[in-house]
């Protein structure tokens, strides 16, 4: 396979390939969302939530993590979730406006966290976190579940809850690294490194 080199790292790879169908494919699930064709939209949005899982795990299992993976993964993983939460707004408002208050919590939390980034590093947080990797997983279940099989409060307010506790640990994160980097595991991983070095 040919090698594109950036900054010391070949980005032609499986998973960065899976990270691109995810953006192109985004303006096509905007326009599902913003038509209301909620079939084509869920489809497209189920794909996206389960190449979502594939690209990471792939990258981690084969080796193939990169630091512009890793960027390209956020950027279409906010692209992703901007539209399964445009979906959850337009098709499916009515359940979850009574359970609203926790949405918006996440939201300000996740809106937050990239504020953070770009106010230290001046780029998008490429960190995932197992707190962040996890929260997507389950938060891609309650997509799928939400918008095939209807709407569940228990599992509503378990991909919320968890994702409010990813995003501010990904804040507190944000505040004790010098840099964006790949491999930070989380904060309990991150202050244990930094015990053993000042040893």
């Amino acid at each position: 396979m040919k090698q594109i080199i950036i900054k010391g790292e070949n980005i032609i790879n499986v998973p960065n390939f899976i990270s691109l169908y995810r953006l192109l494919i985004f303006p096509v699930i905007l326009f599902m969302a913003l038509t209301g064709r909620e079939n084509g939209f869920v489809i497209l949005l189920c794909i996206s939530l389960v190449s979502d899982v594939l690209d990471g795990n792939i990258a981690r299992i084969f080796k193939l993590q990169t630091n512009f993976g890793a960027a390209l993964d956020n950027l279409a993983d906010i692209c992703t979730y901007a539209m399964a939460l445009l979906g959850l707004f337009i098709f499916k408002w009515a359940e979850i406006e009574p359970h609203a208050w926790i949405l918006y919590i996440f939201l300000g939390v996740f809106v937050l966290s990239y504020i953070i980034a770009f106010a230290r590093f001046g780029k998008i947080p490429g960190l995932h976190l197992y707190s962040a990797v996890s929260a997507g997983y389950v938060q891609s279940i309650f997509f799928f579940v939400l918008f095939v099989f209807g709407f569940y409060p228990w599992m509503y307010y378990l991909a919320v809850g968890w994702g409010v506790i990813a995003y501010t640990e990904k804040i507190l994160v944000l505040f004790k690294l010098d840099d964006i980097k790949i491999g930070v595991k989380g904060l309990y991983w991150l202050i244990k490194k930094e015990k053993e070095q000042a040893i």
